[in-house]
């Protein structure tokens, strides 16, 4: 994986940043696995605006992900290594050996033609599936579920991982991106390896129309605001802004929101760091 930085022939790409492709294989999606995305603009079913800077964008259609891997016991042939403008990682097309094709989230150095599988007797290798009584202590890990047969919720984001760190009875503990530290049923699937497309961080849009591109409308500052609008609005000349707040007056930067009565609370062992 490469990133590419362009030659300033115009100012937008003075400073642009751009992803190499260099383990995209082929850039015709398969179209059995598309289904349409109809977009909202942030809009609800009245009609009434109930999310921010969000309108506008490319046209996408949405890719079926297998995020429950729940093909046990059947080897699958990865054919290609695709772009998802629907999310930051690259996604793999496999076949299994009865013929059905599946798109699942790219692991960092999945190769086309190789063999992955899924289930209790797989291998530790990239790629491949197990659920967490199965994989050797220590293994970098993502796509984990939370719930057994629950599909994969953590560590899917491009460059993500997590790691198994120790296992006791009936629960795994796994440190997550975040930093958390966690406790999760040794029955939970996960996937070894990191994700794919780890230098996404590293990508610079160059000028405001991308993020238009990608559906996201220009944003106003709270502290440019009148009070009535915000409350870091207002004040003489160029103030600035008071304490860091939401919209709703609930402070931002450090300020913990998380339900104290939490049920999950006694499945976490230490917290993300600040």
């Amino acid at each position: 994986m490469s990133v590419r930085k362009l030659k300033p022939i115009s100012p937008a790409q003075r400073f642009r940043v751009v992803n190499g492709f260099d383990a995209i294989t082929t850039d015709k999606p398969e179209k059995s696995l598309l289904v349409p995305k109809k977009r909202r603009g942030g809009r609800n079913n009245t009609g009434k605006m109930t999310m921010r800077h969000v309108g506008g964008g490319h046209k996408k259609r949405y890719r079926i992900i297998d995020f429950k891997r729940n093909k046990f016991d059947i080897p699958a042939e990865v054919m290609s290594i695709e772009y998802d403008p629907n999310r930051t990682a690259f996604i793999a097309l496999v076949q299994y050996t009865d013929g059905e094709k599946r798109y699942i989230i790219a692991q960092n150095g999945l190769k086309v033609g190789q063999t992955v599988i899924s289930g209790e007797n797989a291998s530790p290798e990239v790629g491949n599936t197990l659920p967490l009584s199965a994989i050797p202590l220590g293994t970098i890990i993502s796509c984990i579920e939370l719930q057994p047969e629950g599909g994969a919720n953590i560590a899917r984001s491009a460059g993500a991982f997590a790691q198994l760190m120790a296992r006791d009875g009936k629960y795994a503990t796994v440190k997550l991106p975040s930093g958390e530290t966690r406790m999760i049923l040794v029955t939970c699937l996960a996937t070894i390896g990191a994700i794919s497309n780890s230098d996404h961080q590293l990508l610079v849009s160059g000028k405001a129309g991308r993020s238009r591109w990608l559906g996201r409308r220009p944003r106003t500052r709270p502290v440019a605001m009148n009070p009535v609008d915000h409350p870091m609005g207002g004040g003489e000349g160029r103030a600035s802004g008071g304490h860091p707040r939401n919209r709703n007056g609930v402070p931002a930067k450090g300020y913990r929101t998380r339900s104290k009565t939490k049920a999950s609370n006694k499945f976490i062992i230490e917290r993300r760091k600040k």
